[in-house]
C-alpha cells in the first residue's frame, strides 16, 4: 500500500463537494435571472395589453368623430380602412428590409435578378457582377461561321 492512497479518497470527496457547490451556485444564479426575466415579461405583457386597449379607444374616438358628419356605417368603414392601412404599414416595417434590385450591391445593369433573388433567398451571397467587356489582352475568338441551312439539328420550318 502506497503512503498516499488514503488521500485519493479525500480528493474524490473534495471534487464531489466542489461540484455540488458549483451546481448550487449556478442553480441559484439561474433562478435569480429567471425571476428577473419573468417580471420583465409580465411588465411587457401588461404594457402590450394596455396599448391594445388604448388603440381600441383611439379607433373608437376616430369612428365617433367621423360619425358626427357621416352615417354610422360610413364612419365605421373609414375607421376600419385606416386601421387596415396602419396594420399593413406596420407589417412592412417589421419585415427585414431588402435592397431594391437596382440598388443591390454587385448587381450588373440588366443582370439576371431572378438568379440573384434565389441566391439571396437561400441565404447565400448574390453572384458577382458580370464585367461589361472581356478583360484587356484576352484572346478574342474569331467570328462564328453561319450554320448550313440543311443542318440535321436545325428544325425545318414550313415543310
Amino acid at each position: 500500500m502506497k503512503p498516499l492512497d488514503h488521500l485519493e479518497h479525500l480528493d474524490k470527496h473534495l471534487v464531489d463537494e466542489l461540484a455540488q457547490v458549483a451546481r448550487e451556485t449556478v442553480r441559484d444564479e439561474l433562478r435569480e435571472q429567471t425571476r428577473k426575466q419573468r417580471r420583465k415579461a409580465a411588465l411587457y405583457a401588461a404594457s402590450g395589453a394596455l396599448a391594445l386597449y388604448a388603440g381600441a379607444a383611439l379607433a373608437l374616438a376616430v369612428g365617433l368623430a367621423l360619425a358626427l358628419g357621416l352615417p354610422d356605417w360610413a364612419a365605421a368603414l373609414i375607421t376600419a380602412v385606416i386601421l387596415g392601412a396602419l396594420a399593413y404599414v406596420l407589417r412592412g416595417m417589421a419585415r427585414p428590409s431588402r435592397p431594391a434590385p437596382d440598388h443591390a450591391a454587385g448587381t450588373a445593369p440588366g443582370g439576371d435578378s431572378a438568379r440573384q433573388t434565389a441566391a439571396g433567398a437561400v441565404g447565400g451571397m448574390p453572384y458577382p457582377p458580370v464585367p461589361p467587356a472581356p478583360p484587356a489582352g484576352a484572346d478574342v475568338p474569331g467570328p462564328v461561321p453561319p450554320r448550313p441551312p440543311e443542318a440535321p439539328d436545325v428544325p425545318h420550318r414550313g415543310a
